[in-house]
């Protein structure tokens, strides 16, 4: 049998004894400390004198760093399918990605027996073990939403839960020697995992031979299947180099519970073994795979228009393919639900401009993404390709004297809040942690501080951006001034900002206030509420938000306050107009530091599915005929989440031809979200004489006439302008567009 060019790993077998109980977990910490790749365990749970494997598994998952870990194998027939899904993928997830699951199809029946389990003919455990297999990939495929139906006579699912899936492409191995096992092996495993003791001559060629046949009726490639083997006593260069280049063995795991005999074979036989390996390979002119071979399933779900194996050396390792394991956690948005053909999960900046080049080769769509939070941004697409920047995250300290601080586009506010905070600064954000960076310091940025301290926007001092073409430029007031003044606001249309350098403010402790009102008289409500803030100190931030009205019960607003202020009496000041509005129904009153409040989102990753319909409109007063329209839109029912927040103050201290960000008169920021796109639209239409201005972080809306909303003539024109020098293909499309001038006027 040829070599199939897999990377050489070595592992151990360790005797899972109970007595010494820590002596198979200290024989695992020295596999690792020799460099061994890979520990793995016999699971007889039946024989009284072992430890349990699983249990085993994890405390030693828990006591190492590296080392894979594995059953070898598990006794499938103990160890309910569904189940065992779960706990290998959270043993991954536990581990950082350091589980592989090996599966046995049961022997030794009679204890089996004697401990509740089911005897099976040969035939029955194959049929068996092949529908153990379905069920835990079917646990796995959280891509697909649905409940699991899966399995047959022996195991079973009907609705079960997805997930959760591992953090790695876990590789399931499959140790059997009978030729419907090996069918088996071939047509669903990743792995053949035999021992050397156990097989006659021969007996690998034939196996090979039947596993490969099975695969390519399968219509899988042989070398999917890593081809493992244990190996005992002492056993050298000579008798292993063969197994590789003739039987195809590229995975070696030595049965060995003398620390003696570990560290001999790791410090002679594996180093030797790899040069001798490399050397064949070399005169042979076989080309070795970096990892494992793409299974046939995941390249199937190759979306089209995409030369995946155009991909540039320099994008090594952050490729994620529909097919593979970790899709699911990268194909949505917090909001939106995604189908991208690739995700490109960047972990450095250099890698940026190749990302762009091979994205634009293709013909897809090209989205970008920082946190994925968006709710306007088209941070992800279908069949087009993403560049994720959420690892570029960092938050340096540039100049304490100034304030000035670094911050990658991928960092989320809260995490950004944190870390100025043990220096007792702020920057003034949106109002949820889990926002990312780049998409709102691009866009504006309304949040608990903006009557005091401005729109983030106004606190950039400098940016690295990757243009269109992959050039990157610095830039600020004295460097490409013109593209600095576009991409705060307007930035998504420009380029991929990779870094961010803003001055921070001073910021101690605030008054955080959430308080409850029966709103009732919502048109009444409103428009006080609109009157309180406007004519308060700016060191007042307020934000509103209704909901659909509920049968019987009165309409309630819940109001959102932040008093830039530690005195006590001067947070009640401010806060006791709000107060006097309407019945309170609830209060909470809090002195915190701004970190605290913008700890408010969690960890994980997104899964947001359907598409957000949003609505946006800046505007100047809550006039008694806005709040009596607002009103009406909320008792239409179509409204489910109604928003006001309060700009002006700080905002309006620069000039409204400084940024692209150009309504600074606006006191009030509306958003409205629905789900009907044309009862929403009509409603929101004949609001739209009440507006002067949208902020484009909260609008959805790609009709004709929304750009035109959202910047003045003079602002729209500039941009369009630049956009015909800097992206004169429009490379940068896919969000709420600034086409370049001659496409406009072609």
């Amino acid at each position: 049998m040829p070599d199939y060019g897999l990377p050489l790993r070595f592992g151990t077998f360790i005797t899972p004894t109970n007595n010494p109980p820590h002596a198979a977990v200290e024989l695992a910490q020295l596999s690792e400390e020799l460099g061994y790749d890979l520990v793995t365990f016999q699971d007889h749970p039946y024989q009284s004198s072992f430890l349990d494997t699983w249990t085993l598994m994890t405390w030693v998952a828990a006591q190492t760093t590296s080392i894979h870990i594995a059953p070898n194998v598990l006794s499938t027939p103990m160890r309910p399918p569904a189940v065992t899904a779960r706990a290998a993928s959270s043993l991954d997830l536990l581990s950082g990605g350091r589980f592989d699951l090996g599966l046995g199809a049961g022997a030794f029946w009679d204890a089996i027996e004697a401990m509740g389990g089911r005897r099976l003919t040969p035939g029955q455990a194959v049929d068996a073990l092949s529908e153990a297999i379905d069920v835990i990939r079917g646990i796995w495929a959280t891509d697909d939403r649905s409940p699991l139906i899966a399995g047959g006579e022996y195991y079973s699912v009907h609705g079960a839960k997805r997930g959760p899936a591992p953090v790695h492409e876990m590789p399931l191995w499959i140790g059997a020697y009978k030729p419907r096992m090996l069918r088996l092996t071939g047509t669903k495993a990743d792995g053949w995992l035999p021992s050397l003791a156990y097989l006659k001559p021969g007996d690998l060629t034939r196996g090979n031979a039947a596993i490969d046949e099975a695969a390519l009726e399968a219509g899988r490639d042989p070398r999917e299947i890593t081809r493992l083997l244990n190996i005992g006593g002492a056993i050298g260069v000579d008798e292993l180099l063969p197994l590789v280049l003739d039987e195809g063995v590229s995975t070696f795991i030595l049965a060995a519970d003398d620390p003696r005999a570990m560290q001999q074979f790791a410090a002679e036989v594996v180093p030797a073994l790899r040069e001798a390996v490399a050397a064949e390979r070399a005169s042979n002119g076989v080309v070795e795979e970096t990892g494992p071979v793409r299974r046939a399933s995941a390249l199937a779900k190759r979306r089209p228009g995409i030369d995946y194996d155009g991909l540039p050396a320099s994008l090594a390792g952050t490729a994620i393919e529909p097919g593979d394991i970790g899709y699911a956690k990268v194909r949505s948005t917090y909001l939106r639900g995604g189908a991208p053909g690739l995700v490109l999960r960047l972990t450095d900046a250099a890698q940026v401009p190749d990302a762009l080049a091979y994205a634009r080769a293709q013909n897809v769509p090209l989205a970008v993404r920082s946190g994925g939070h968006g709710i306007s941004g088209r941070s992800t697409n279908d069949g087009g390709i993403v560049i994720d920047l959420h690892a570029l995250n960092t938050i340096e300290v540039l100049d304490e004297a100034t304030r000035r601080v670094r911050i990658g586009p991928g960092a989320r506010w809260m995490d950004v809040a944190a870390a100025l905070g043990e220096h007792g600064w702020a920057l003034s954000s949106g109002d949820y942690g889990g926002v990312g960076v780049g998409g709102l310091a691009t866009a504006g940025g309304i949040g608990w501080l903006v009557r005091e301290h401005g729109l983030t926007i106004d606190h950039l001092r400098a940016a690295d951006v990757v243009l269109a073409d992959g050039s990157q430029v610095h830039v600020s007031t004295h460097e490409h001034p013109d593209l600095f003044w576009a991409i705060r606001g307007a930035g998504a249309n420009f380029g991929i900002v990779t870094s961010f350098e803003f001055e921070v403010d001073e910021v101690g402790d605030l008054g955080w206030a959430q308080l409850a009102f029966d709103a009732s008289d919502t048109a009444g409500f409103l428009e006080q509420w609109g009157a309180v803030v406007e004519n308060s100190p700016r060191d007042l931030t307020s934000f509103v938000i209704l909901g659909r009205p509920r049968p019987g019960q009165p309409q309630v607003a819940q109001v959102l306050a932040v008093v830039d202020s530690p005195d006590p009496d001067t947070i009640i000041a401010r806060l006791q107009p709000l107060a006097d509005l309407a019945p309170l129904l609830q209060q909470s009153v809090q002195l915190m530091p701004y970190a605290a409040i913008m700890a408010n989102a969690q960890g994980g990753d997104h899964d947001g599915q359907g598409e957000p319909l949003a609505r946006s409109g800046l505007i100047g007063h809550i006039t008694p005929a806005f709040a009596a329209a607002a009103a009406a839109l909320l008792d239409s029912g179509e409204v489910y989440f109604f928003q006001i927040r309060s700009v002006g103050g700080a905002v309006a201290d620069v000039a409204p031809d400084a940024t692209a960000y150009a309504n600074r008169s606006a006191n009030f920021s509306v958003v409205a979200f629905g789900s009907h796109p044309d009862r929403m639209n009509a409603l929101w239409d004949d609001l739209l004489h009440h507006f002067d201005g949208l902020y484009l972080s909260f609008e959805t809306d790609r009709r004709a006439g929304r750009l035109e909303e959202a910047f003045p003539p003079a602002t729209l024109a500039r941009l369009r302008a630049l956009k015909a020098q800097l992206d004169p293909d429009n490379v940068f499309r896919d969000n709420f567009n600034v086409t370049p001038l001659e496409q406009r006027l072609g």
